[in-house]
């Protein structure tokens, strides 16, 4: 995110001239994976690759305990988790098969899997090829009901007054109505659903650097807002690709640039 030079003197972050809360830093510790975590991930791929198919038995509980090198405990709660998933079934009698439809699964992202800022960054870089042709396809099909919408949540994030929260919530409407104004019902589905888990962790993490942030952050994301609605609004979907591919690959910039500074102002180093 466009910055301005942080605040150091004592090491700590100021936030508009108050320190920023210690408690705030410890909470965006980078999280470690837990050893279910682990063994959870290793048994998903092994499905996922092929490797144990549809149907097929699953090695027992002591082997995954010698393959893996954790405890009882943890396979356990690993399996427990991948069996809530519909990944992998007991049979009675005869040990763990993999589900029938295991490969079937819908896509999903759970919340322990966005705590870090560093999978908000891998979400993003997601976003950036998707939003590309996404803001194309709104510049051919929007709407005057898209354009209006538009220009409300763009409305919302000029407002001097708006807080941090609504900010950011403003920021990810303004792309879900691009995304329905492409009139392509996967894109909203899509966007709607990285939307939904980027919030959270982008709210917390943009309050804990908001003196890194600085006061040109709205006035940097306004213009390339601004930039996208022009191009929808002309019905031109070379520029609005081009404004889109400009706005989140400044995006992801900002986000990286963001993670360097709380890092270095991190308390646990």
């Amino acid at each position: 995110m466009a910055h301005q030079a942080p605040t150091k003197g004592d090491g700590r972050v100021r936030q508009g001239g108050t320190d920023a809360v210690q408690d705030d830093r410890l909470a965006l510790r980078k999280r470690r994976p837990s050893l279910v975590d682990a063994a959870c991930e290793h048994i998903r791929a092994s499905i996922l690759s092929g490797t144990h198919w549809p149907g097929s038995q699953l090695p027992t509980e002591a082997e995954f305990v010698d393959v893996l090198g954790v405890s009882r405990t943890v396979v356990r709660e690993a399996i427990a988790r991948l069996a809530a998933a519909g990944l992998v079934e007991a049979r009675q009698g005869k040990g763990l098969f993999v589900s029938e439809t295991a490969r079937y699964q819908a896509f999903q992202i759970t919340r322990e899997e966005v705590e870090n800022l560093s999978d908000v960054i891998e979400l993003l870089e997601l976003r950036l090829s998707v939003e590309t042709e996404m803001a194309a396809l709104a510049a051919e099909r929007r709407s005057e009901v898209d354009v209006m919408s538009m220009r409300q949540q763009l409305k919302i994030l000029g407002e001097a007054a708006i807080g941090l929260d609504d900010s950011v919530k403003a920021d990810v409407e303004f792309h879900n109505v691009i995304a329905r104004a492409s009139k392509n019902t996967y894109y909203a589905k899509l966007i709607d659903f990285l939307g939904v888990r980027l919030v959270p962790p982008r709210s917390l993490y943009l309050r804990q650097g908001q003196s890194y942030v600085g006061a040109r952050y709205k006035a940097v994301i306004s213009e390339e807002h601004e930039a996208i609605l022009d191009a929808i609004i002309h019905r031109d979907p070379d520029a609005a690709r081009v404004a889109a591919r400009a706005h989140m690959s400044s995006s992801l910039k900002r986000h990286r640039d963001l993670q360097d500074y709380i890092s270095s102002h991190d308390p646990t180093d």
